[in-house]
This record gives C-alpha cells, structure tokens and sequence, in this order.
C-alpha cells in the first residue's frame, strides 16, 4: 500500500518535513557554488562579447566645416583629428564603447556619443589625445547606429564616426506549434529512420515553416520514442562542440520528451546526438524562436499553480476525457497581466491517466496540431516544460490525446510580451552542478541553493535543464528563487525557504527523470532546488541561458 505522504509527493502537493542535516563537509559545499559561478560568470561574458563591433580612426568624417570655403562632410583627412570606436556588449542590451581621438596638434576636445536610441550622453566630456569609455543599455534589443562626434573647443571643427551594432540579447517570437523533425516518417530528414547509436541528426531551424534566418535560439519540445536502449539526447548548436550536458532521459521502448531551448547554430541548424548503444526515433515541434530584433520580452514569475483537474482549480473538476479538451484562462491569473501576453511558459503533469496518450498545449482559436508536448502511460506520473503562444482572448487550450480520461496540473513560470524587460543570452551549454561529483545526493525534503550571480549583468532568469537520478524513491522536484542573501548563507543567517505548491518535475524510484526549468532568479540571484520525495536523489543542473535586464 502506498502512503499518503508518497502519492502527494509524487504529484505536487506540499508536504511539511524538517530538512536532513546529513551532508559531507562545508568546503565541498563552497567548491561546488564558487565553481558554478566561474562558470556561469564566463559563459555570460562569451555570449556578450559576441556583440563586438568597430570602427577605425580612418572612416572619420568631417561634419562641420574648419572655414567658411570647406566643404560639408569632407573626408577627414582634410582636417587634423579623428575618432576610432570600438564597441563590445557586455549584457544581454548593454554595450561598452572605447572611443579615442588622435590629433595632429595638441588640443582639447568635446566628445559627444549619440547611441542611436534617443539618448546621448553628457556633453561636457572633453580630452586631449587618448581615450575615453562609456556604457549603455538599450531598452531594446535590435540593431543602433552610435555616432561619436569630436569637436575641436578652439577650431569648432567637428569629426565623427559611426558603427552600426547588435546588442547580444535577444527577444522571443511565438511559433504555431509546428513539427520540424520526426524521424519515423522522415519529416525534416533525408530518409525515415532511427538515429543510430550514437548518431547525430540535424534540425533546420531558420528559413523552415515561416522561421527567418539568423535566429539565435530556438524552443523546440523533443521527444525520443521507440529506443532500443537507455539514454540520453543532447541538443546544441551546428558547427560546435558536442557538449557534456543533456535534455532528454529516456528509457528502451517509453516515449520521453523535454523542451528544450536551443541555441542555433550560424547555418541555421540544431544537432541533436543519440548517446545510447540502441537506435532512437526523435520528433522535434518548435513553439517560438529568440533573435536580435525586437519582439517579446520575458518577465519570470514565482511558480503559482492555475490548474488542477482533481480539486477544480482553473479547470473543471474531474479528469479530462480522452480525446477531450478544454481551455484555460491565462491573461490576468496567477500574477500575470490581462493584457499583451504573447507567449506563456508552463510546467504541465500529467497523474494518474487510465491509458497511455499524448497531451498537446495550443493557443485558443486554433485547431489541435499534430504536435505534442507530453507524452505518459497509464498511471504515470509525468511533467514537462511547456512554452505557448497565447490565443487573442487570453487564453489557451489542453487536448487529452489518449482514448481514457487524465488528470492535468498546470503551473506558471513566467510570460513574454512587447513590454518584458528581460532579454535572452544564449549561452553555450555548460553543467551547472552534479551532486555526484561531490557524493552529496540532496536530501528528502531539503534543497540544494545555487547562487547565480554575475556582477556585470542583472539576471531575471536562468533556463536549465534539471535532472534526478539515483531516486531512493518517489518524488518530485520544485525550483523557485530564495529569499535569502549570499551573505545570509555565509553568515549562517539563512533562514529556510518555504517551497511553492508546485512541481517542475516527477520521478518514482530507481528513474532518471529530466525537465527544462525556466527559473526566476529572484531579489538575490539564488535558485532552490527541492527534494520533495522523502528519499534522497542526485541532482544534475545544466545551464542553457539567462534571461537579463541589462
């Protein structure tokens, strides 16, 4: 007989219980964060640095004539000072410009930078030869001209010199959910076949179904099914290095998905590996891709529960039938604003089906896609990420794609709209933290923090791929922000967190469960990481990204 306590674990109920103080030494716990932040440290500043941009002294132009019989717009050449820029991002909006004058004669010099968005800075900046160095953050991300403009105090002859940029960040744009890869019918590849193992297969992303090129990232729900053996899959941009991290877990002869956002490789494609000794079929369906052009920004929330079947919250009460559907009211709940959601993302369980089946998440006013967003069996207990676009009215709809009813939970993380603040940085896919590097499993009902702070760039959010494996039991995983400091923690001033009613993934014991998290990083840049299960479990965090406001 199973025990209340398990069966509200394993779906997402709260259960009180002290925390385990078992654990190995402080200082393995210290070399575990200090490492997570160099690395999240250096990959944030990679991805900015993509932006960087210049111009030499030699493109200088001449904007106000030395004498009266000059010449408007001269080649500088003809006058005895340049400007030379050179601009580098350093966030997901913010740019670092260097700009320098070289002069002939020694004189003094007002410099003045238009960034191209409205704003200049202030004027009274003067030098003689050398350099100087400003700082912006765009409102938006896209494309800037910025013009540096060297005035000569004692000649009035004025030079500038211009450089278009692209700031490193990038916005999101919903995608109808469209499949791009199924490799059982050969959608999206040469032939109808497995992945061999440890094979590869391609994804084409920009300039397929309405995606332009050049995008940077893209949301696409993975799913591996028919596979001869266990594994995993790992998704990354074409023309990089394999990476160690993974997005779906799956075991031989279960269909398994997980969203997952990837970065886009320069030609357009994703590369998704097979790492098991058995053939896999892999489906892809994308719902929305990142690029650096103006279109929605994220705004991350608290995880707050709007659905559950079983009590009636948001959805009628009772199971979904199979092969019914039903929708929910997303615009104005749970926190969100009533207006100007573009997109919406979700963690969706699937407890206690009748029949294996499918669910599919769809905006309100269209007709159910062939795609997928979860797949179960019957009795399972299942989550998976879930980003959507949202209907004209607000709303969204849920299809129970198998013949026997379900119960369904939806929870919120977060929502994209023309006015969300935070931009996104892909960033090449590094592992966060593996608890087995460190032989400390988190406990039952404890939690494992992880500080993401970056001194440079205002985080919103962190995308990751979390994994538990070596479950002594049934459980479920919940991540939301801490409202603890760094200083708390080292201080031994923390005091404990109390978890939200909601779950970002489920395991039973002995599996190896995966699930993207979209987290909110909070007031302190801190992430929780709960063992809702009163058994322990390893926890692997892989990084993909980071949402930031500056």
């Amino acid at each position: 007989m199973i025990s209340a306590a398990v069966v509200a674990a394993a779906v997402g109920l709260v259960v009180p219980g002290a925390a385990h103080a078992a654990g190995p030494a402080a200082n393995h716990k210290q070399d575990a964060k200090q490492d997570a932040g160099k690395k999240l440290a250096g990959a944030v500043e990679a991805a900015a640095k993509t932006a960087t941009f210049s111009s030499p002294p030699e493109r200088s132009v001449r904007t106000a004539p030395a004498t009266a019989s000059a010449a408007e717009g001269a080649p500088a050449a003809a006058a005895d000072h340049y400007v030379g820029l050179v601009t580098t991002g350093s966030g997901a909006r913010t740019m670092d410009l260097s700009t320098w004058v070289s002069s002939e004669k020694t004189e003094v010099f007002r410099v003045v930078v238009d960034w191209g968005d409205g704003h200049t800075t202030d004027p009274e900046h003067s030098l003689t030869d050398g350099f100087l160095r400003f700082k912006h953050t765009y409102a938006k991300v896209g494309t800037h001209k910025i013009t540096v403009t060297a005035t000569d105090l004692g000649t009035k002859e004025a030079v500038t010199n211009s450089v278009d940029v692209v700031v490193a960040g990038s916005d999101f744009t919903p995608h109808a959910p469209t499949r791009l890869l199924d490799t059982r019918d050969g959608t999206g590849t040469s032939s109808a076949q497995p992945v061999a193992p440890y094979g590869t297969t391609r994804v084409k992303v920009g300039g397929n179904s309405g995606i332009p090129a050049g995008v940077t990232a893209v949301a696409l729900n993975i799913t591996a099914t028919g596979a001869a053996a266990d594994g995993h899959i790992a998704a990354y941009a074409s023309g990089s290095e394999q990476p160690a991290t993974s997005n779906v877990n799956f075991t031989a002869g279960r269909s398994v998905p997980n969203l997952a956002i990837v970065p886009v490789g320069a030609d357009g494609y994703v590369e998704l590996v097979n790492r098991s000794p058995g053939s896999v079929n892999l489906i892809a369906d994308v719902t929305g891709y990142f690029a650096r052009s103006a279109s929605s920004g994220y705004t991350p929330l608290e995880p707050v529960r709007l659905v559950d079947t079983r009590d009636g919250m948001g959805a009628a009460k009772g199971q979904v039938a199979g092969q019914g559907s039903f929708g929910v009211q997303i615009a104005g709940q749970g926190g969100l604003p009533a207006t100007g959601i573009t997109a919406v993302a979700l963690n969706v369980t699937i407890t206690a089906p009748r029949d294996s089946g499918h669910l599919t998440v769809f905006p309100s006013g269209q007709q159910a896609p062939i795609t997928s967003n979860l797949n179960f069996t019957a009795g399972q207990t299942v989550a998976n990420s879930v980003i959507v676009p949202v209907g004209p009215d607000g709303r969204i709809n849920i299809r129970n794609g198998s013949w026997s009813p379900t119960d369904v939970i939806v929870d919120v993380t977060g929502y994209y709209s023309a006015d969300g603040k935070a931009a996104y940085l892909p960033l090449a896919p590094e592992r966060l933290y593996d608890s087995r590097k460190y032989f400390w499993p988190v406990h039952g009902q404890d939690y494992w923090w992880e500080s993401l702070f970056e001194p440079n760039v205002t985080l919103a959010g962190a995308v990751m791929n979390t994994t538990v494996t070596n479950t002594q039991g049934s459980g479920h995983l919940t991540v939301a922000p801490d409202p603890n400091t760094r200083e708390a923690y080292g201080q031994s001033k923390a005091i404990r967190p109390t978890p939200p009613n909601s779950s970002n993934l489920n395991w039973t014991k002995g599996e190896t469960v995966s699930n993207l998290v979209q987290a909110s990083t909070g007031k302190n840049d801190i992430v929780d990481f709960w063992n809702r299960g009163w058994e322990p479990a390893d926890l692997i965090v892989d990084l993909f990204g980071v949402y930031a406001k500056n």
